[in-house]
C-alpha cells in the first residue's frame, strides 16, 4: 500500500493556515472555527476516489464517519480528532486525522474502491473538552461510557451550556448515547499521535508502540487551618493549611518516582483568605496521578492520602478529599501492538519501545467497549504539546505515515485470515 506522506504534510499545513493565527490552533469544539476546519476535511473526503463507494455522515455525537464499503463488513477503523485546544499545536489530532485519510485514500485506490473489509474514518467530536472540560465527549458517547445528566449543564466562560453549543452544531444532548450504534462490525481501531511527551527525543528515536492509557485518580484536597494575622501569629502557634499543602506537593515527588511510569501534579493551589497579611486558613488544591498500573494507582493514593493526614496533624490543619474524577488503566491489544512494532521495525531497523501514554485519547474509549486498539506515537520536539510550539520532524511525520499505513495493511491482512485481531 503507497501511502503519500507529502499528501499529508502538504494537509497538515493547510490546515494548519486556515484555522490557526500567531498564537497557535483555534479549532475548539462547537465553535465557527471547528465547523471550518470539519468542512475544510469534508471536502478533501469529497475528493477521494470512487465515490460512490465512500458514504459520509454525522453520528448522535456529532462524530464524522467516513466509510468505505468492503467485501465483509466487518471495518478496520481509523481515527482521531479534528479539534483543539485554545493556542493549540498544529499537530495534536489532526495527524492523525489525516494520516487516516491517506490511508483510506490507499486502499481505495490499491483495491479498485472495493477492499476485503470495510475501513472506517472518524473523527471524534470534542476529545480535548477544551471548552467545557468534557474531554473525550464523542468517542465516550460511541462507547457507551457517557454521563449526559451530568455533562449537559456544564458551562463554558461565557455562561453557556454545553447543551446549548451542542444545539448550535445540530446535535441533541439527550440523543449522543445513540452514537454505539456505530460500534457495530468494528474489527480493530488503529490510531497514530504525536507523543506529546519528551521520552521518545531522549531516546533519540522516531517511532514508538503505545501499550495502553495511563488511568488517572484526580482529586480535590483542601487542607483546613486557621485564619490569623501575620503579624502577631508566632510561628509556633500557627495553623497554616499552606504549609500542609506545601509539604505534600513536595512529597508527591518521591512517591510517584519510586515506579518508572507514574507522574503525579498538584495543579492547582487556592489560599483563603488569600492576603499578604493573614496566615492561610483554607488551602484548597487539585491532584492528578497516572500510571498504568491499577495496582501502582492504588498504592500511590494510598501514600499519598496518608502523607497529607500526617502533615495535616504536623500543622494543626485538617485535610478533606473529594474525588473529581478517575478512569481505569486502559491496556492496548497485544496482538495489535505486535503488527505495530513490526511495521515500525521494517522502516527504521529496530525494535521500537512500548510506551504508556499519559495523556488521554479517544482510543482509550474504544478500547473500553471491547474492540481490538492500538496507538502509534511519532516524537514530538522538546515533548511540547498543547501550544504553538508543537513540532515534529518532517522526516518522522513521513516516517509516522508510513508506518501506519503498514500497520492498517498488517491488521487488514489479519482480519482476512482470522476471526477476530
Amino acid at each position: 500500500m503507497a501511502a503519500d506522506a507529502g499528501r499529508v504534510l502538504a494537509n497538515l499545513e493547510g490546515l494548519r493556515a486556515l484555522t490557526g493565527d500567531e498564537m497557535g490552533a483555534q479549532r475548539v469544539a462547537w465553535t465557527q472555527t471547528w465547523l471550518k476546519a470539519r468542512a475544510w476535511f469534508t471536502e478533501l473526503v469529497n475528493a477521494l476516489p470512487h465515490q460512490d463507494r465512500i458514504e459520509r455522515h454525522y453520528d448522535a455525537a456529532g462524530n464524522l464517519w467516513v466509510t468505505l464499503r468492503g467485501v465483509s463488513d466487518r471495518a478496520l477503523v481509523l481515527g482521531s480528532h479534528l479539534d483543539s485546544v485554545p493556542n493549540g499545536g498544529w499537530l495534536d489530532g489532526c495527524l492523525g486525522m489525516l494520516a487516516g485519510l491517506e490511508v483510506l485514500r490507499s486502499l481505495s485506490e490499491e483495491y479498485a474502491g472495493r477492499p476485503p473489509v470495510t475501513i472506517r474514518l472518524v473523527d471524534f467530536a470534542d476529545e480535548e473538552g477544551a471548552r467545557f472540560g468534557r474531554s473525550l465527549l464523542g468517542s465516550s458517547a460511541f462507547a457507551g461510557t457517557q454521563s449526559v445528566e451530568a455533562d449537559r449543564i456544564k458551562t463554558d466562560r461565557d455562561g453557556v451550556t454545553l447543551e446549548a453549543a451542542l444545539a448550535s452544531c445540530g446535535v441533541l444532548v439527550e440523543r449522543i448515547g445513540d452514537a454505539a450504534v456505530e460500534q457495530k462490525n468494528a474489527a480493530a481501531y488503529l490510531e497514530l499521535h504525536i507523543e506529546q511527551g519528551p521520552v521518545l527525543e531522549r531516546m533519540g528515536l522516531p517511532l514508538a508502540v503505545v501499550a495502553g492509557t495511563k488511568g488517572v485518580e484526580r482529586h480535590a484536597v483542601t487542607f483546613f487551618g486557621q485564619e490569623a494575622h501575620s503579624g502577631s501569629t508566632p510561628m509556633t502557634a500557627r495553623r497554616d493549611a499552606l504549609a500542609a499543602a506545601a509539604k505534600l506537593a513536595l512529597e508527591i515527588r518521591p512517591i510517584a518516582m519510586k515506579h518508572p511510569d507514574a507522574v503525579a501534579t498538584m495543579g492547582s493551589v487556592k489560599t483563603f483568605p488569600g492576603i499578604v497579611t493573614a496566615v492561610v486558613g483554607r488551602c484548597e488544591t487539585t491532584l492528578d496521578m497516572r500510571d498504568l498500573g491499577a495496582g501502582v494507582l492504588a498504592q500511590m493514593f494510598a501514600e499519598v492520602k496518608a502523607a497529607s493526614e500526617r502533615f495535616a496533624v504536623e500543622e494543626g490543619c485538617s485535610v478533606e478529599w473529594k474525588r473529581i474524577w478517575s478512569i481505569e488503566p486502559i491496556p492496548f491489544s497485544a496482538k495489535l501492538m505486535g503488527f505495530a512494532a513490526e511495521a515500525i521495525e521494517e522502516l527504521t531497523g529496530a525494535v521500537p519501545p512500548q510506551l504508556p501514554s499519559g495523556p488521554l485519547h479517544d482510543a482509550a474509549e474504544v478500547c473500553r467497549c471491547g474492540i481490538p486498539t492500538v496507538m502509534m506515537f511519532v516524537q514530538s520536539l522538546k515533548g511540547l504539546s498543547h501550544n504553538r510550539e508543537e513540532d515534529t520532524r518532517r522526516e518522522h511525520l513521513e516516517l509516522a505515515v508510513e508506518a501506519f499505513a503498514k500497520l492498517a495493511a498488517k491488521t487488514l491482512d489479519s482480519l482476512l485470515q482470522d476471526s477476530a485481531v
